[in-house]
């Protein structure tokens, strides 16, 4: 299967920049696509998007329809969002939600209980962002190549990293490494984790994306490749190295790359 990618297209935002935009999906070595993937440009904003990945779980269908009912709902609050008025992280937080409660409801009718991860982040119009995760889908934030941030997996072996048991390197190879502790969909309160970035400088990229990418990679790695290249070129080199490094075993991969670009 040849990987998708599209270019998010964005009106130039204000005060002397512009948003480069592209996401990257590819069903990796399994039968079925089970990851989703999304950039919105908001209708009356100049300046404002919404990115947001979902890896479902859950049967053939199941997981796919976990990972569709997050987009839909982060698609239906995003249009009524209104950054002047409202706060993005309120914002994302009812997405989770929502996102959760919905899952929750499908699995009345899905083949086996339905779950999915969500990661996404919201640029607002004088580039201040708000970014919200549950499960094992990140959210990186770069300045320039350097690795300012990033998100924290909802996951069994970042609790043991958290206590100091394993590694970073350990826990790539940790026969227990899918065991999530929280995502969507699931009998339990998902986990809620959401921050704040005061103010996004020119040259910074915000990178959402799934286990099946980030997997492959340092985030040394993932900053250099998001610096060097346009995002549509970025997000081809990195869906080609996961590939490469996946060794015929890969599972769906997603990304969501947004840069803040110097008006040129």
């Amino acid at each position: 299967m040849q990987p998708q990618f599209i270019v998010v297209r964005m009106s130039t935002a204000p005060k002397g920049y512009r948003l480069s935009a592209a996401t990257g999906i590819h069903r990796g070595d399994r039968a079925y696509q089970q990851d989703q993937v999304e950039i919105m440009a908001h209708v009356r904003v100049p300046g404002c998007a919404f990115a947001v990945l979902a890896d479902g779980m859950g049967g053939k269908s199941g997981g796919r329809k976990a990972a569709d009912q997050v987009i839909l709902t982060a698609k239906q609050l995003f249009e009524r969002y209104s950054p002047s008025k409202e706060d993005a992280g309120e914002m994302l937080t009812q997405v989770l939600m929502e996102s959760h409660l919905m899952i929750k409801l499908t699995a009345i009718t899905a083949e086996e209980e339905p779950h999915s991860t969500i990661a996404g982040f919201v640029i607002g119009p004088t580039r201040e962002c708000d970014y919200v995760h549950a499960g094992d889908s990140r959210v990186y934030h770069f300045r320039g190549p350097e690795l300012v941030t990033r998100t924290l997996d909802h996951s069994y072996v970042q609790r043991l990293i958290s206590e100091g048991k394993i590694t970073e390197e350990q826990a790539n190879n940790h026969p227990q490494g899918n065991l999530l502790t929280g995502c969507l969909g699931t009998q339990n309160d998902p986990p809620l984790s959401t921050a704040h970035i005061e103010r996004l400088e020119v040259g910074d990229s915000m990178l959402a994306c799934s286990d099946g990418l980030w997997h492959y990679f340092t985030p040394k790695e993932l900053g250099a490749i998001v610096h060097a290249l346009p995002p549509r070129e970025a997000s081809e080199m990195l869906v080609s190295k996961a590939r490469q490094r996946a060794r015929g075993g890969g599972d769906n991969l997603s990304l969501a790359l947004i840069r803040i670009d110097p008006l040129t």
